[in-house]
């Protein structure tokens, strides 16, 4: 037999001198074949070097142990925490992951969604490529049709009925401007010229809102006078670098920068960095923990999430879905904590 061809049951049988129905039931209903017919099939197998197709086999016996993972983007090192938490957990329960990464491709998020539904996988962890009201990808209705079980992490489709583990938007944003206000914009230090910038994810994300709708609130509350300049943008480095860069030449520099994520973050720093700004002109604030950054020195207070709880979270609530079809749909959050 060939190395570079898979072996199959026909190939088996025809070695053995059997049909292909006695070779399967040999091979998956074991029960069925009489003992020394199946000893000399697995011997036949083992020779051969045949490789039964899990997929396969779980979908005849619509047991599949397959759990699908689709996410925007594996770049930001909080949705590689989810994803490991998620991964450990499955193992735990004997299920298996398939991972997509759609880079942010409504077109890649739809095939990874294609993939998983042709595979009969038993549940899904969805984190969308956005979470605009008006993103409605052509794939949910049949999702919402299907009997996978959906859980939805961090970002969600608006108004579509499946469980979710998010986080507290609006809270992350609020404990920022909490830290502001006790460091940066308290009374005797605060000027009519004192500008925050925010540099924000996409402009009409519910995510972005809600951070800076939080943040908003707060100092209007009790800085009213403190000017904030927005910049939308998208969740990646290397637009939020452009993007300060640009702010920078434009209007100087402001109080205090505040990232809605830690790459965001990453790529003010790097701004500041590149137009040969000192760290102590400014406040920098984030949300989401900065990795590696104390190797350098460098410290910079932020909201963190626990990443890894959300993802185990996540893969519980699907357990429950899968479990028991019929269970209400659930919305766990997750609470940030402010890290100085």
């Amino acid at each position: 037999m060939p190395a570079s061809r898979k072996v199959t049951i026909a190939d088996i049988a025809r070695h053995v001198g059997m049909t292909n129905i006695t070779v399967s039931r040999a091979l998956n209903k074991p029960e069925m074949v009489r003992p020394a017919t199946r000893e000399r099939i697995e011997q036949a197998a083992l020779e051969l070097g045949y490789v039964p197709n899990a997929f396969a086999r779980g979908l005849k016996r619509s047991d599949s142990r397959l759990i699908g993972v689709v996410t925007a983007s594996l770049d930001n090192p909080f949705y590689a925490e989810m994803i490991k938490a998620i991964s450990r957990h499955a193992k735990q329960h004997d299920y298996a992951i398939m991972l997509f990464d759609t880079d942010g491709d409504p077109r890649l998020e739809a095939m990874a969604i294609e993939t998983l539904l042709s595979y009969q996988a038993a549940g899904l962890i969805l984190s969308p490529v956005s979470d605009e009201p008006d993103y409605r990808p052509n794939y949910l209705t049949r999702l919402q049709a299907s009997d996978i079980a959906v859980v939805q992490l961090d970002r969600t489709l608006h108004d579509c009925g499946f469980s979710a583990v998010v986080l507290d938007n609006p809270g992350a944003g609020e404990r920022v401007a909490r830290y502001l206000l006790a460091h940066v914009f308290t009374p005797d230090r605060r000027t009519r010229e004192d500008r925050l910038l925010v540099v924000a994810g996409p402009e009409h994300s519910r995510i972005s809102r809600e951070r800076l709708h939080g943040v908003q609130t707060a100092l209007g509350e009790q800085a009213g006078d403190v000017g904030i300049d927005v910049l939308w943008g998208d969740y990646t480095l290397a637009p939020a670098v452009a993007q300060v860069r640009g702010y920078l030449k434009t209007h100087g520099v402001p109080r205090a920068i505040f990232g809605l994520n830690q790459l965001i973050t990453l790529g003010a720093l790097k701004a500041l960095r590149e137009a040969g700004i000192d760290r102590d002109q400014l406040s920098v604030i984030g949300i989401d923990r900065l990795p590696y950054l104390d190797i350098f020195d460098i410290t910079v207070p932020c909201v963190v999430h626990d990443g890894y709880r959300a993802g185990a979270q996540a893969l519980e609530q699907l357990l429950v879905q899968m479990r028991d079809p019929q269970a209400a749909p659930c919305t766990l959050t997750v609470r940030g904590e402010l890290v100085t």
